[in-house]
């Protein structure tokens, strides 16, 4: 007796809606905790510039995941 695969199933779209909501999630954490650690550091360390440092790289992180996510989509 020959067992076919199942063919692949379609997600529902409140399924892919979720992942996507989730992803966007993600992306705006790693764009937000990187300035909330330099902040938290700036008063720890009685600097000035780490929240900026932070927001910057924690723009660009997110910025970057957010295109990559996007571009393998199609």
């Amino acid at each position: 007796m020959t067992t076919h695969p199942r063919p692949p199933t379609k997600r529902s779209p409140v399924g892919e809606a979720l992942t996507w909501a989730s992803r966007i999630m993600s992306v705006g954490m790693a764009m937000f905790l990187p300035a909330v650690i330099g902040g938290w550091l700036d008063e720890r360390l009685g600097t000035e510039v780490l929240a900026a440092i932070g927001l910057v790289l924690g723009f660009l992180a997110g910025l970057t995941w957010l295109v990559r996510m996007t571009v393998g989509q199609r």
